[in-house]
């Protein structure tokens, strides 16, 4: 996805959990995180978004987006609870300019 600076947008990721073969419903929010090197988030680094079934989104950008990124290409990741688990998932990148 390129994106820019000035722009206010969903970033979207698609996120299908299924125990037995059915699909769950997640309840929890996403948390996404976005990163300018190739490490992995730490605490601080988690944003929170919400379900629009079958994604994960997060509003980017100045105009009320829950953060707002600067030039550069990020890594984006996603993580959510889906029971016992929490799944951590590094989902593409985003080039913003």
């Amino acid at each position: 996805m390129d994106l820019a600076a000035i722009s206010t947008e969903f970033v979207k990721v698609t996120v299908v959990a299924r125990a037995g073969g059915t699909v769950v419903a997640l309840a929890v929010p996403p948390q996404f995180a976005f990163l300018l090197t190739d490490t992995s988030p730490e605490s601080g680094d988690w944003l929170t978004g919400e379900w629009i079934a079958p994604h994960g989104r997060i509003l980017i950008g100045p105009n009320g987006g829950v953060t707002t990124l600067a030039a550069g290409e990020y890594a984006v990741w996603i993580k959510f609870a889906g029971g016992s688990e929490t799944p951590v998932y590094r989902t593409g990148t985003i080039t913003v300019y």
